[in-house]
């Protein structure tokens, strides 16, 4: 290969995992970003960001331009019977990887595969990674992979993890001495970018961080910086965040902050303000960790590519969530076997690898600001996401560090990547006919240009479901009555005026359901008896032992 600059642009999407909209600098928060502060600053800060609800649906439609039902991934990773909800990537769709791997871009991925189909802890001898029902980023499009094929598992110990396609042993990690899985991610992604940007071909490299997403785990020192800080509570924290958010202009300070969530209880009430003090610590922690590994890909890319040619994308897959770690359900496998389990004892402080925690709702309540609900809801809370973009070369005379207030969505990341590479979307695979990506390129934003989204925008997630058409935004919780909102005066959802505009409500329900049929989305009545036989997310990893396994590669 001749090392020749590529008139393509090299392609960096990096996702996080709950990461709420409020968590990161620019976006309002306390918790230390420079990294992608400094891409805002050097780009783009979308306002009006969504995403899909949940990680899965969210991946889903980031990889494939799709609405999540249309990919495959209508709930999650478990396959509940039906095509909308297999919960692996139909072949009726092309990946972005696929995409780009046809015009001569190298194909790289980092960190969590969330759309391959689901892997029981407890019987990792089921495990088949590569068959028809587990999809693995080798098998659609991506030539290189480290990461794993699950959504959440232990930062020290991350079961399903893979190089390529084989699967990495414990024992592995643990030789490897202060292994920690946001970290190693990072690592590899600057070993792509350092192994294969200096030559002709252009990158295309999917970095998907797990962070923030339960369980609390990081490193001691990273904790350390935010030990104290979180003790004056969660209301002082979201009204701190709020003003930064007016002051900085992501929010319009015609939008009241929303009440605190009627489950929260006031700071002052809080029985033990050191506990909870310390769970906002260690996802602060998290945060931190992963903002700081951003910066050592940026420099990468610095050093070993065209920098100004490169396509820089950092989004979340959805709002925080407020689920509460450890709950009441005892088949979640909460720690290795043969391992104490720490989680559940009294006195036991979150942040170490023997630990389980989640930070609970309060403290999402906070990192959602100014909305209200959380992941797996579809109103603000649920599906507001951060978004920033950089293209140096692209950016023209437009200011840099400038905000778009359109909305966009996940759907819309490859549409606009497609644009940035100067490709389209195929419209067969293997000979048949596929579904066509449902979003819109943004990239017109990104230039300075005037830009606005046309077509209206729609959410389904086990029975919660909106649409937003222009200003208004229609949105249920699963069986409730319709709600309706101006996203111009009152995007923190507080005054419901169904009962003032009823021809709006009923146009914008028609057009929902229009579209729920055209997507196959079904009656969330139908399919949750399914999902709740379906085992729990594990935080921690299978037993030693596993085997290491190969994959025939397959497209």
């Amino acid at each position: 290969m001749s090392k020749k600059r590529a008139t393509r642009p090299n392609i960096v999407l990096i996702l996080a995992d709950d990461l709420g909209f409020s968590d990161i600098g620019c976006y309002g928060s306390e918790i230390a970003t420079p990294s992608l502060d400094r891409l805002a600053a050097e780009g783009v800060q979308f306002t009006q960001a969504y995403g899909c609800a949940r990680c899965a649906p969210s991946q889903a439609s980031i990889l494939t331009g799709l609405y999540p039902h249309q990919a495959g991934i209508g709930h999650a990773a478990a396959h509940l019977g039906h095509p909308s909800y297999q919960g692996f990537l139909s072949d009726r769709c092309f990946t972005i990887a696929e995409i780009l791997g046809e015009i001569g871009y190298r194909t790289l991925m980092a960190g969590n595969w969330q759309v391959g189909g689901s892997y029981d802890i407890r019987y990792p001898e089921t495990w088949r990674p590569g068959d028809t029902f587990h999809p693995t980023p080798l098998t659609r499009g991506f030539e290189h992979f480290y990461g794993t094929l699950n959504g959440c598992g232990c930062y020290y110990r991350p079961y399903t993890l893979m190089d390529d396609d084989r699967f990495v042993e414990l024992e592995e990690i643990e030789e490897s001495g202060r292994y920690y899985y946001t970290d190693a991610v990072t690592d590899s992604a600057v070993g792509f970018v350092t192994e294969y940007a200096p030559y002709d071909e252009p990158l295309f490299l999917f970095v998907s961080y797990t962070a923030p997403h339960w369980p609390l785990q990081a490193p001691s020192d990273d904790i350390a910086r935010y030990s104290r800080r979180y003790l004056r509570g969660w209301d002082e924290l979201r009204a701190e965040r709020h003003r930064s958010q007016v002051d900085r202009g992501v929010v319009d300070d015609r939008w009241g902050l929303s009440p605190r969530d009627e489950s929260a209880p006031a700071w002052r009430k809080v029985k033990r303000p050191e506990w909870e003090a310390r769970r906002m610590a260690v996802y602060a922690a998290q945060i931190d960790r992963m903002d700081r590994g951003i910066g050592k890909i940026l420099s990468a890319l610095e050093t070993h590519s065209d920098y100004e040619n490169t396509l820089v994308l950092f989004l979340s897959d959805n709002g925080a969530s407020a689920d509460d770690v450890p709950d009441d359900d005892s088949t979640r496998p909460l720690a290795p076997t043969g391992e104490e389990d720490r989680t559940q004892q009294a006195g036991v402080m979150p942040g170490g690898g023997d630990t389980c925690m989640s930070y609970g709702l309060p403290w999402a309540n906070v990192s959602n600001t100014p909305f209200r609900r959380f992941k797996r809801r579809v109103h603000e809370g649920g599906i507001s996401v951060p978004l920033i973009v950089s293209w140096p070369r692209q950016a023209g005379s437009a200011r840099p560090g400038r905000m778009v207030h359109g909305p966009v969505h996940a759907i819309d990341i490859v549409p606009s990547c497609l644009e940035a590479a100067s490709t389209s979307y195929p419209t067969e695979r293997r000979g048949s006919p596929v579904q066509l990506p449902e979003g819109v390129s943004f990239l017109a934003g990104l230039r300075g240009d005037s830009w606005e989204r046309g077509e209206p925008l729609f959410w389904e997630h086990e029975g919660n479901c909106a649409v937003r058409a222009g200003e208004w935004k229609l949105v249920r919780m699963d069986g409730g009555d319709w709600e309706l909102y101006s996203m111009a005066e009152d995007r923190t959802e507080l005054r419901d005026l169904r009962g003032e505009r009823p021809a709006v409500a009923a146009e914008l329900e028609k057009m929902w359901t229009a579209w729920a049929q055209r997507c196959r989305v079904l009656a969330w009545r139908r399919m949750a008896g399914r999902a709740a036989q379906q085992p729990s997310e594990p935080c921690t990893p299978p037993p030693d032992g596993l085997a290491d396994g190969l994959l025939g590669r397959h497209s």
